[in-house]
């Protein structure tokens, strides 16, 4: 679809979930270390600031809201800067490091989804007050609903603890089965508070971060192939998830936004997409550094993020995330137009 035809979209609200993928501040308002307020982090975000988002500069979301002619930006919703009538139109309870599975957002004691679930409903009380019950109901309705996690279950907490509670309860699979059951749950949740347009997002191959690449010397520091056939099973299930939902619940249009493809393009053909670093980062020495390790190391940092694929060991860069999100949207959100 044109640029054009995007820009006369009538979606009235892009309302996000997830982790660090999309959390554009909240981590900044709740005492954990999984936060990125500080530079070098959002140095080419608009006035050179960090907001808390884990990047230079803008997130996927925040691209998906511009092509949908809506803000630039989407705000975090514990940031006290907005309120409701900025969130009317664009709204993130994203939570970095967070996952389905309460047990990982209690490694770093982030925001779990659960409460972003709670959070959406004092929402959706402060929205009606604002704006009156029909009027609402219409942006709940029509709004686009975004859910973007699952990473940090799978890389901070399953793999991250051999022989911990959830690697000894559950094999892989049964732990990808027991997530896609909490994707559903969450789905079914959203159903019920009046969401009708519902985007379930995929994991990346996260066996290509620079962190999980540089701690594989036994295999080169090539992508880590363990963990991105992992993502692409979990993806797997959750595509399959989203045909059956969709037949289940009259009136839901669930999407399933899988990046995985995409990103992986860029990391085995990134000259075609103008980039030149793909298994390193910007931030410091590239390996592993991230959050407050990415500052400490910060006159390491590259001159050029646009040259980077990923921005710290974990996350992209800007033009990483603007090229996934243009993918997204021309791919998958246009279904919603």
């Amino acid at each position: 679809m044109a640029g054009d035809e995007l820009k006369k979209a009538k979606i009235p609200a892009v309302i996000v979930f997830g982790d660090s993928s999309v959390d554009a501040g909240n981590n900044n308002f709740i005492p954990t270390l999984a936060r990125s307020n500080f530079e070098p982090y959002g140095r080419d975000f608009t006035g050179g600031r960090p907001t808390g988002r884990f990047s230079n500069g803008r997130i996927a979301t925040d691209f998906i809201s511009q092509a949908l002619g809506l803000r630039s930006a989407v705000p975090a919703y514990l940031d006290p800067a907005y309120n409701i009538s900025d969130f009317a139109v664009g709204v993130t309870f994203a939570s970095a490091a967070t996952g389905y599975d309460n047990a990982t957002s209690d490694v770093l004691s982030v925001i779990p989804l659960w409460k972003q679930l709670l959070f959406y409903k004092g929402y959706q009380m402060k929205l009606k007050a604002y704006l009156g019950e029909i009027q609402a109901n219409q942006i709940i309705n029509e709004g686009i609903h975004m859910i973007s996690i699952g990473t940090n279950d799978f890389l901070e907490n399953y793999y991250a603890f051999p022989g911990g509670r959830r690697s000894t309860q559950y094999t892989i699979s049964e732990y990808e089965n027991f997530l896609a059951g909490i994707a559903e749950n969450f789905v079914r949740e959203l159903y019920g508070l009046g969401a009708r347009k519902i985007s379930l997002g995929g994991l990346p191959p996260m066996g290509c971060m620079p962190l999980e690449r540089n701690t594989n010397l036994m295999g080169g520091r090539e992508c880590v192939q363990s963990y991105n056939t992992v993502a692409l099973e979990f993806n797997d299930k959750l595509s399959k998830l989203v045909t059956r939902l969709n037949k289940e619940l009259p009136g839901i249009n669930l999407v399933f936004s899988n990046p995985y493809f995409i990103f992986m393009q860029i990391i085995r053909r990134p000259s075609l997409f103008g980039f030149e670093v793909t298994s390193v980062a910007c931030c410091a020495t590239g390996m592993y550094e991230m959050g407050y390790a990415c500052a400490q190391n910060s006159l390491l940092t590259c001159s050029d993020a646009d040259k980077y694929v990923f921005w710290d060991s974990f996350h992209p860069t800007q033009k990483t995330n603007q090229i996934v999100a243009n993918y997204v949207v021309k791919r998958v959100l246009y279904k919603f137009i």
